[in-house]
C-alpha cells in the first residue's frame, strides 16, 4: 500500500524534513524538485499519488506549478506548503485544486493527517 509522493521545495532542508516524516510512515518518495518547473517535469515522469508543493519557489511558483499539473491531470492530488500563512495564497491554492495546505514549520502529525486525507 506504499503511496508514491513527489516533494517540491526550494529548500533542501525542508525536502529532507518532509521525506523523513513520510518515509518513516511507509510512504515512498519518487522524486524531489527545487522549483515549480522541475516539479511539473518530475510529475509527468513519475506520476506520483501525491505532490507536496511549496508555494514560494524560484522560476515557477507552487501555485503556477499546481495549475500546470492540474491542467494535464485533473485528478492530481497536491498539498501546498508555505512558511507564510498568507490567506490569499491559501485560498488561491484551494481554488486551483490543492487538496490541503500545511504551514511551516511542519508538525509531523499535521503532515501525515493531510497526506492521509488527500490519498487515504
Amino acid at each position: 500500500m506504499a503511496k508514491n509522493i513527489l516533494i517540491c521545495d526550494d529548500a533542501a532542508f525542508m525536502r529532507m524534513m518532509i521525506k523523513d516524516i513520510l518515509t518513516k510512515n511507509g510512504y515512498t518518495i519518487v522524486g524531489e524538485a527545487e522549483n515549480g518547473q522541475k516539479a511539473v517535469e518530475k510529475y509527468n515522469e513519475t506520476k506520483p499519488d501525491l505532490v507536496m508543493m511549496d508555494i514560494t519557489m524560484p522560476e515557477m511558483d507552487g501555485i503556477q506549478a499546481l495549475k500546470k499539473i492540474k491542467s494535464t491531470d485533473p485528478n492530481a492530488a497536491v498539498i501546498m506548503c508555505s512558511a507564510m500563512g498568507q490567506q490569499a495564497m491559501v485560498i488561491e491554492s484551494i481554488q486551483s485544486g490543492a487538496k490541503d495546505f500545511i504551514v511551516k514549520p511542519f508538525q509531523p502529525d499535521r503532515v501525515l493527517e493531510a497526506v492521509q486525507k488527500a490519498i487515504g
